[in-house]
């Protein structure tokens, strides 16, 4: 059986919009546990999320230049 684990922005402060600003795997890849995926900037600082658990990204749904809450 499948586990289907969905990425979400942990609390960063006072921002509401977040900008993606880079990607960093694709569809169908391999990820390790806290391998970096999407990198984030604020006004004041750049993040990289990790992902919570290694496995195989099944589905990105954003885009370099998205807002996240």
């Amino acid at each position: 059986m499948t586990e289907m684990v969905e990425l979400r922005v942990p609390p960063i402060g006072d921002f509401d919009n977040v900008e993606v600003i880079e990607i960093l795997t694709t569809e169908g890849s391999e990820v390790n546990a806290d391998q970096s995926v999407v990198t984030l900037e604020s006004d004041k600082a750049t993040m990289e999320l990790p992902s919570p658990i290694a496995g195989t990204i099944s589905a990105v749904c954003v885009a370099v230049g998205d807002k996240v809450t």
